[in-house]
């Protein structure tokens, strides 16, 4: 009954997040933030896609242990995507806002991005191993929340936003969640059912741009 659950589950989440993933982009009509929110939602669905259908199949037939290189790699294409989601979120802040003029700013965005892709790209991750070390994902992640502290921060300061005000509340939901899964799961491994509700975190980030790129109006 599980695995047909967290499958439904997992399944109308990337349904979702596709599907509004292309209205945001159908709503943006031509308005640059809602182009990068509506690409940055497809991003995120579809690099979901590659870690969630294999674990869909993996649950509705021989169990997760037969598909470690699959899901392992699927991982690793989640971990990328979602770290360049958050760098198109940081630009979205910033045509939203009008605050493209700060350098040093996007520099530490990049550089953080930069460094959690090129630290989920070393061979020592082993993500397609059953038995991936532990230690890398304590290193891989450190600027992942670094880069997710950053965007909180400059969403909080804005929450006079009427359609974003809460958007740093699901940014840190999301974390909260992720956090003691990256810590605890692999000795407790029922931590890691916290991934189900960092997903609705997600889908609530992703409710905001939509409910946002239904209205013209300009953000205050």
């Amino acid at each position: 009954m599980q695995a047909i659950m967290e499958s439904i589950f997992d399944a109308a989440y990337l349904v979702t997040a596709i599907t509004l993933g292309v209205l945001i982009l159908r709503n943006a009509k031509g308005r640059r933030q809602f182009v990068l929110f509506g690409a940055m939602t497809l991003l995120l669905g579809c690099g979901d896609a590659f870690h969630l259908v294999p674990r869909i199949i993996a649950l509705n037939t021989t169990g997760v242990a037969d598909y470690a290189a699959a899901l392992g790699f699927g991982t690793l294409v989640t971990s990328v995507t979602m770290t360049v989601f958050y760098v198109l979120m940081y630009h979205v802040w910033q045509l939203r806002y009008n605050a493209a003029s700060r350098k040093p700013l996007t520099a530490a965005v990049y550089a953080l991005a930069i460094i959690r892709i090129a630290l989920c790209l070393f061979p020592q991750n082993a993500w397609t191993s059953a038995d991936a070390p532990y230690i890398w994902g304590i290193y891989r992640n450190i600027p992942f929340a670094l880069l997710g502290i950053l965007i909180i921060a400059l969403f909080y300061g804005k929450r006079g936003d009427r359609h974003f005000r809460f958007m740093w509340a699901a940014i840190a939901l999301s974390f909260a969640f992720y956090a003691p899964v990256v810590l605890f799961a692999d000795s407790i491994p029922a931590i890691g059912m916290l991934m189900l509700p960092k997903t609705c975190a997600y889908v609530w980030m992703i409710w905001m741009g939509y409910r946002a790129s239904k209205e013209s109006a300009p953000a205050r």
